[in-house]
Parts: structure tokens; C-alpha cells; sequence
């Protein structure tokens, strides 16, 4: 049997080694020389939101008048602002709502119980005067003893889509309707002549 020639065997194996060295050798001793730069680390992530929404909502508009040179300070009102938000929340989350289907709309009993029932009477009697006779709706509120019955029609009563349109809805999609709450929410602030939402007051009957 031939002997191994384990010369002829290492010297391959030795051949490696140099190339090796330099790699590792550069991979743990990273040098820095004059000019050279790195890229800038990714930017911090942003909030959009500051926290629950009514602070929110708060925040931007501060923000707005902070950043607005002709605001009037002595006529700012923050206050009106949370408490028309506190109704919003009152009545979006707490009340009661009983739809009821009319000839050309539908009408919507809404009712609830302590702060609920002034916040129900406030917010129908304001969407109410905003959204009357805008958008082809015709909007009657009259108070009920634990709220108010709001009866939403279309001014065509025979334009079938306009009907579905606004049982669709229903009383919270009728709130939201209309491009009016960031101008209304702004007024409120800014103590301009909008309705008082600190006044506990009933809608007129229609």
C-alpha cells in the first residue's frame, strides 16, 4: 500500500490561510478614516393622536390657535370646546335611540338619563339648525321628557334613494353629516357666536 505524502497534502491547506487572516482581521478591526461618513439613523416614529379623543381633539385645535398670530386670547374659550366634546361622547356612547320609519324619512326618538338628556337636547337642537334645509333634508325636533324625537325627511319624499339614504344613516350617521364640526369645534374655542353648550336648554318644538 502507498505512503501518504503529507506534504503534498498540508500545502493546500496552508495556501488558505493567508486569505483567510486579512477578512477576519478586517471584521474586527473596523478603522475610521477622514471623510468617511455613515448613513443617519431612522427617525423616531410620530404620533398622530395625543390620547383619548376628546384631549385630542382639544390638542389640535390649541395648536391651531398657538400657531395663528391673530388669536385673541382674552376671548378664548377651551372649556366651551370640552364640554360640546362631552356631549358628543354622551351621546354617541349613552343614549338610547328608537328609529321609527316616516313617509319620506324616519323619525328618531333619543333618550337617556342625568347629564345624557341635556346632551341629547343640545346636540339635536344644533345639527338640527345646521343641517335644515342643506343637502335636500328637512330636520324637526321636538323634546321629550328624557330627550327628543328628531324626525329626519328628504324634501322629495318620492326620491327613493334620498329616503333609504337617510334611514341608512340613522340618528348618528345624521350627526355626522356635513363638513361643519372642525369650523363649529374652532368657533367654540375661539368664544365666537356659537350656541352655548354650557347652557342646559330645550330645542324649541317645530
Amino acid at each position: 500500500m502507498p505512503r501518504l505524502r503529507l506534504r503534498s497534502l498540508c500545502v493546500p491547506l496552508l495556501c488558505l490561510v493567508p486569505q483567510l487572516a486579512p477578512r477576519g482581521a478586517a471584521a474586527q478591526g473596523h478603522v475610521h478614516t477622514p471623510g468617511m461618513t455613515h448613513p443617519a439613523p431612522a427617525p423616531a416614529p410620530s404620533l398622530a393622536q395625543g390620547g383619548e379623543a376628546a384631549f385630542a381633539a382639544i390638542a389640535e385645535v390649541v395648536a391651531l390657535l398657538e400657531a395663528d398670530s391673530t388669536t385673541d386670547w382674552s376671548r378664548v374659550r377651551i372649556d366651551r370646546l370640552r364640554d360640546h366634546l362631552a356631549d358628543m361622547h354622551r351621546v354617541t356612547v349613552e343614549a338610547r335611540v328608537a328609529p321609527r320609519e316616516v313617509p319620506g324619512g324616519a323619525a328618531f326618538a333619543v333618550t337617556g338619563s342625568g347629564a345624557v338628556v341635556g346632551a341629547i337636547r343640545r346636540m339635536a337642537g344644533d345639527h338640527a339648525a345646521m343641517l335644515n334645509g342643506a343637502g335636500g333634508l328637512r330636520v324637526a325636533v321636538m323634546p321629550l321628557p328624557a330627550g327628543a324625537r328628531v324626525t329626519v325627511t328628504a324634501a322629495d319624499p318620492t326620491d327613493a334613494q334620498a329616503v333609504a339614504r337617510i334611514r341608512g344613516l340613522g340618528f348618528h350617521g345624521f350627526l355626522a353629516l356635513g363638513n361643519h364640526h372642525a369650523a363649529h369645534h374652532l368657533a367654540l374655542a375661539r368664544g365666537g357666536a356659537m350656541p352655548d353648550h354650557s347652557a342646559h336648554h330645550a330645542p324649541p318644538a317645530r
